[in-house]
């Protein structure tokens, strides 16, 4: 099992104070979600943390952000196995991307530059883990059923060829998938019908680089 300890991500969470912490994980344990994943927030107008320039070039030089956004959610508690926060109030349309960090075991969800998803994770074991890299949802099934595995996967958004998904999963304590990346059902499915095929999600921590 991985070892839950809560430490803050990137330059940028420290310099703000408050943007997210996510769980150290002990290298070469098998993949299993860490005790809990902690977003400590400072108050904002409308839930939301608006990112000046200086803390948004430090996030995307430390790697904490892939490029700009223009807010992040204000989650004022920790995230547990199965918990979510989704707020688009107020957010434009305008692209949508997925960023999936596996090492935190968190799952970020982005439209027109602001974050309105976020939740923690279950991902590929060692026998079969996820791939990391720039991906695309080259296909959507709302009540898709895995032949191989025999098991129901709900909101499915296909990212590879040989199936590797983000779907509707148990997330709890100690699970992992076969490469999927496992997220709550209710988060699912805000998510399935915010995003569309062609969106980019990218996978960022650990994982196996596709080949």
């Amino acid at each position: 099992m991985r070892a839950g300890v809560l430490a803050v991500a990137g330059a940028l969470l420290a310099a703000i104070a408050a943007v997210a912490a996510f769980s150290a994980l002990k290298p070469g344990a098998p993949a299993a979600a860490a005790s809990r994943a902690l977003r400590p927030t400072a108050a904002a107008p409308g839930g939301r943390l608006f990112l000046n320039r200086a803390q948004l070039d430090q996030a995307i030089a430390s790697g904490t952000l892939d490029r700009p956004v223009k807010s992040l959610l204000a989650v004022k508690a920790p995230l547990h196995f199965g918990d979510y926060a989704w707020d688009d109030r107020g957010v434009p349309a305008g692209p949508t991307w997925v960023r999936v960090d596996l090492r935190s075991q968190l799952i970020s969800v982005f439209r027109a530059g602001h974050e309105i998803g976020t939740a923690v994770i279950v991902y590929g074991g060692d026998n079969k883990q996820t791939p990391a890299g720039k991906l695309h949802i080259l296909g959507k099934a709302r009540n898709h059923r895995s032949s191989l595995y025999d098991a129901q996967m709900p909101y499915t958004l296909r990212l590879t060829a040989d199936g590797v998904s983000i779907h509707a999963s148990s997330v709890r304590w100690g699970a992992a998938t076969h490469g999927c990346i496992g997220i709550p059902p209710a988060f699912a499915e805000r998510l399935f019908n915010a995003a569309s095929i062609g969106d980019e999600v990218v996978v960022v921590g650990t994982g196996q680089r596709p080949a």
